[in-house]
């Protein structure tokens, strides 16, 4: 069900009138007809579930976010990033039912993502969304991903960017780590990409593999997902492929060893296990404190661990190395059928014969 999210305040951390202006006047104003870039003139939202502080040594809090909007804008699309303030990993579709939302527009980039986005018509803005009355500080805590999502598409971009009427789509990511499989319910990543399309916006959710550990997230797997998402993006759009009746879900293999990701591959959401969440008791024995551990599913024949579905994301992306691409519908309905039969079998044509390979 649909909750309106009630934003008492909405507090910029700079001033942004002027910025409204120039930026509703910008828009406004024709792309030129020479531009040769294949997304000249798209208007992206970009949101994550990692935050976009990106300060951790293993690039689990938010790098990839950088490296996929360095890599639309390269293609020529207007960016603008509205993110949660802290990680907020895990969080699925949640949304927060009251409070204050504050907005912390990010004036310094991390180091070699300051010039990235020169020059586009919104200025391409990177906000942090807390929630908080007064400005965000360090331990303020998060808006969840989907909250990031519903406020920029019925107040944020408005506000800050001068879209009235915007954007052409979402992307949410790049996220650290894959999201398939029973994952997927849990991944904020996809949560706010599902909030889109709840919207009537097309969305794309992008998720990156972790190196051989999956503790770490080397820069060479996001730059290369984002690489590839910017084409495949391209490609949807050159091919008016952008539907808001389902999200696309695209997970990327790990290639930080030299490697290469094998052809973009179109697959169904797996329903065994790949993170394992355990419970561990704290001492003394009797405590009520349970210590909340993560790691790799055991995977023995017959647990839940053991993947059943033939065409799984998770087997075909971290077994067999491939580019993995799955609709993610809203409802999630046992035994029903989506709509736009026609525009998923495009899609799956798209991807599995047209898609760029890596």
């Amino acid at each position: 069900m649909q909750r309106t999210l009630r934003t008492l305040l909405v507090v910029a951390c700079t001033t942004g009138a002027a910025f409204s202006s120039l930026a509703v006047a910008a828009e406004q104003h024709s792309p030129s007809p020479q531009s040769t870039k294949p997304l000249t003139g798209l208007r992206v939202l970009l949101s994550n579930d990692d935050s976009m502080q990106a300060a951790k040594a293993s690039h689990a809090d938010g790098l990839g976010l950088y490296e996929i909007r360095k890599a639309l804008c390269d293609a020529g699309a207007d960016v603008v990033v509205m993110a949660p303030w802290q990680v907020q990993s895990g969080k699925g579709t949640a949304v927060t039912n009251g409070g204050t939302l504050t907005l912390a527009r990010r004036t310094q980039l991390p180091a070699g993502y300051e010039n990235d986005c020169a020059g586009t018509r919104s200025g391409s803005p990177v906000y942090g969304i807390c929630l908080s009355s007064g400005p965000c500080a360090p331990d303020s805590p998060s808006a969840t991903p989907s909250d990031t999502v519903k406020f920029a598409l019925r107040t944020g971009l408005a506000a800050k960017a001068g879209w009235k009427n915007g954007p052409d789509l979402v992307v949410t990511g790049i996220n650290s780590g894959p999201n398939v499989s029973a994952q997927v319910n849990d991944s904020g990543t996809v949560g706010a990409a599902i909030a889109a399309i709840d919207q009537g916006v097309p969305a794309i959710a992008l998720s990156s593999s972790g190196d051989a550990s999956q503790t770490r997230f080397p820069v060479a797997n996001y730059r290369a997902h984002a690489r590839f998402a910017a084409a495949f993006v391209s490609g949807l759009r050159e091919r008016n492929l952008f539907t808001d009746r389902f999200a696309l879900k695209v997970d990327y293999p790990d290639v930080s060893a030299g490697q290469r990701a094998k052809a973009p591959a179109w697959t169904s959401v797996g329903h065994g296990q790949v993170v394992w969440h355990a419970y561990e008791a704290k001492s003394p024995a009797g405590s009520d404190s349970y210590d909340i551990t993560l790691g790799m599913c055991p995977g023995r024949p017959g647990d839940p661990c053991t993947e059943t579905v033939r065409d799984a994301d998770s087997t075909t992306l971290l077994d067999r190395g491939h580019i993995t691409v799955a609709p993610i519908t809203a409802d999630r309905t046992y035994g029903v059928r989506a709509d736009g039969g026609r525009e998923l079998s495009r899609i799956e044509q798209y991807v599995t014969r047209q898609a760029p390979r890596s």
